[in-house]
């Protein structure tokens, strides 16, 4: 929850837990009693296992000060791990307690337990033994966190995904995002291989901590059929991928993390290679050094082995800037190894949000349909969505399996399957596809796009001639304004218009954002659509979720405006009613039965042009409250002038809006066909 939530809650709720200290900068409460009331009210947003792991997380994150985040993810770590090797909890057996005697017989009874499960010092016991009792806590937050989380395998990956809140920066650095991952565990298709009965090798020569590997492993029920390959140069990272690994299920015996930068084939060779290429900063990236490494991960394919290597664009798929990287780059794809290439769209290094990425896909004796083609995919512009990863993968599984296939309905979606020959006569140039996919050429939206094209011009026609027919009616718009002589209108307040029943004030409502979709019945008006930042309609409710679930839900009548303030002012006037204001927007509805009735349009007009309504980007609140507006209290024959001024404003700019509207249209159809090649001009 946001921190002012989290204060309503004190000032609203009695029984909130009091805090057991209290400074000038913050109050500190029991964990254990704040998540008790949260379930007992189940005010909170989160479920009890959760509850249970951000206590946890938030005690270890307390401790990052006392033994170093690197430190603190190391012991926890080696704890777990443990943990798993024994198959016994850490803490118990009377040694439960916190005095000094009690935390250095429960540290001795870890050190023993260590010596005689990994006497080799595979996994954990030099990171124990560097230890004293002081770390015995940390076995109790170890257990705590395996209750949480039911296995110590997802404690260990808590652990890891808290990495930024802990502080280990280095290893928040090396992440990637976690659509990529989702991507990568399709591409894989890992499941497959393990229906198929078959026992799989993958390998990561460049594992860091194992993100990708403990990824592919993890859509795996039954990992006891995998064979786990890993390396990195720096030791620290291969025992925490070491260690990683052993928790996602793989054997103790099918397991090789080595510290170095060549991968050894010495337990099996790899089935499947995810890897990513160690990130160098734009000044230090070298084309040739990135093609290299691609190539020694080229020496590792084996028969039917498949390699996803995750790189940077320049080298993978831009336009190359020399002879000697554009040869290489040539000898990759002439060696019929490369199946498919893919531009993936920006920030999916989250720490590195400016580095580009693309992705290789490398096979061993490729189908013969796609023997001299290679796959050119460009997601670059796409969100990395579910349906995107989806259909990519899809794309790629589909020319994995069975090749190039022409006008069968199996077309790419993304990309356009590529001669080898024809880029290597491009030598160097960008791997990205020539055109449009041949399934978007010839989508149903392509072929009608002439006859939609049609009828936007024709609406354009009709506007047009609707508004030449309104000023040949009403003559040109003129608004017969003239510079006031006499004294001024008296000032008033939008609340004192409250106060005297020509306006009432109605509150919005509370909606949860589940209950909001495209569809339903009745517009949602929230600051979204009252600042103009969505169009109105965009959001809506429907009417059976509005009357389950909001029982005193009020709609809109038809005049009423509405408003907020957060993050800035924005005034609506809702002429057909039948709306749902969502908080903080509130509503506001003349009295025409009033002794002075002001319309809705010429009081949110004047609203609209209060000085001093916006606030600073800094500001928490804005300036004044809505009540306190200004107003001119204005005669009624200006009153009812200015309201027939602003009807007809409205009309006109509805028809330029008609006209605006169906050109863009026409606009959008006419320059996307030119672009993909699907449309052509007939000379004038």
């Amino acid at each position: 929850m946001k921190r002012p939530v989290v204060t309503t809650w004190r000032r609203r709720y009695a029984d909130f837990p009091a805090p057991v200290s209290e400074t000038a900068e913050r109050p500190l409460f029991d964990g254990a009693q704040v998540a008790g009331w949260l379930l007992s009210t189940g005010l909170g947003n989160a479920d009890s296992d959760q509850l249970r792991a951000e206590i946890a997380l938030h005690g270890i994150a307390a401790r990052a000060d006392r033994f170093g985040p690197r430190r603190l993810v190391e012991l926890l770590g080696s704890l777990l791990c443990l943990r798993k090797l024994d198959e016994r909890p850490l803490a118990g057996d009377g040694a439960d307690g916190t005095g000094i005697g009690e935390e250095r017989a429960l540290w001795a009874a870890v050190l023993h337990r260590a010596e005689r499960m990994d006497p080799d010092d595979e996994f954990v016991l030099r990171e124990l033994r560097s230890a004293g009792e002081e770390a015995a806590p940390l076995a109790r937050l170890a257990e705590d966190m395996v209750e949480a989380a039911y296995s110590e395998r997802s404690a260990y990956e808590w652990l890891l995904a808290a990495r930024s809140r802990l502080g280990l920066h280095t290893l928040a650095a090396d992440a990637v995002a976690p659509e990529l991952q989702s991507l990568l565990v399709q591409l894989a298709d890992l499941p497959a291989r393990i229906e198929r009965g078959e026992s799989v090798t993958v390998a990561d020569p460049h594992a860091r901590t194992g993100d990708l590997l403990a990824a592919l492993i993890g859509g795996i029920e039954n990992p006891e059929h995998i064979t786990a390959l890993a390396a990195d140069p720096d030791e620290w990272m291969a025992r925490v991928a070491r260690r990683r690994l052993l928790l996602a299920g793989v054997d103790e015996l099918a397991l090789d993390v080595q510290t170095g930068r060549d991968l050894e084939e010495r337990l099996a060779d790899p089935d499947l290679i995810a890897t990513r290429l160690p990130y160098r900063s734009g000044e230090d990236r070298e084309v040739l050094t990135t093609l290299e490494d691609i190539e020694r991960i080229a020496d590792l394919l084996g028969p039917g082995c498949t390699a996803l290597v995750l790189g940077p664009a320049d080298a993978l798929v831009d336009a190359l800037p020399g002879t000697e990287e554009a040869r290489l780059r040539s000898a990759l794809l002439r060696g019929n190894i490369v199946e498919a290439v893919v531009t993936l769209p920006g920030g999916m290094l989250p720490y590195r949000p400016g580095y580009r990425t693309a992705l290789w896909i490398l096979t061993r004796d490729p189908v013969p349909a796609a023997r001299g083609n290679v796959l050119l995919a460009d997601i670059g512009a796409e969100p990395l969505t579910a349906s995107v990863r989806d259909r990519l993968a899809e794309d790629v599984l589909l020319w994995r399996a069975e090749g190039f296939r022409a006008h069968d309905g199996h077309d790419p979606r993304y990309g356009r399957a590529v001669r080898v020959a024809d880029l290597d006569r491009a030598f160097g140039g960008p791997l990205t596809p020539p055109a449009p996919p041949a399934s978007q050429i010839l989508a149903r939206t392509v072929t009608e796009r002439p006859a939609l094209i049609g009828e936007a011009e024709a609406a354009l026609e009709r506007a047009a001639a609707q508004a030449r027919s309104y000023d040949d009616a009403h003559g040109p718009y003129r608004a017969d304004v003239l510079r006031r002589t006499g004294p001024r209108p008296r000032r008033t307040t939008l609340g004192a218009l409250i106060t005297q029943g020509r306006v009432t004030r109605l509150k919005g409502h509370r909606l949860d954002e589940r209950h909001i979709s495209g569809d339903g019945h009745y517009p949602v008006l929230g600051p979204p659509e009252l600042t103009g930042r969505a169009p109105v309609g965009a959001r809506r409710i429907d009417r059976l979720v509005l009357a389950a679930h909001y029982e005193h839900a009020a709609l809109t009548e038809p005049g009423d405006i509405v408003y907020t303030l957060a993050p800035e002012l924005g005034i609506r006037v809702g002429h057909d009613g039948l709306g749902v204001a969502a908080f903080p927007a509130r509503v506001l509805r003349v009295n025409p039965d009033a002794e002075r009735p002001i319309p809705p349009r010429v009081l949110a007009a004047l609203l609209g042009a209060t000085r001093g309504a916006g606030r600073s980007p800094s500001a928490v609140r804005p300036v004044r409250r809505i009540e306190d507006y200004p107003l001119p209290d204005l005669d009624p024959g200006d009153v009812e002038r200015f309201d027939a001024l602003l009807a007809e404003i409205e009309h006109r700019e509805r028809m330029l809006r008609a006209q605006a509207d169906a050109l863009a249209d026409a606009r959008r159809m006419t320059v996307a066909g030119l672009a993909d090649g699907t449309l052509t001009l007939e000379p004038r």
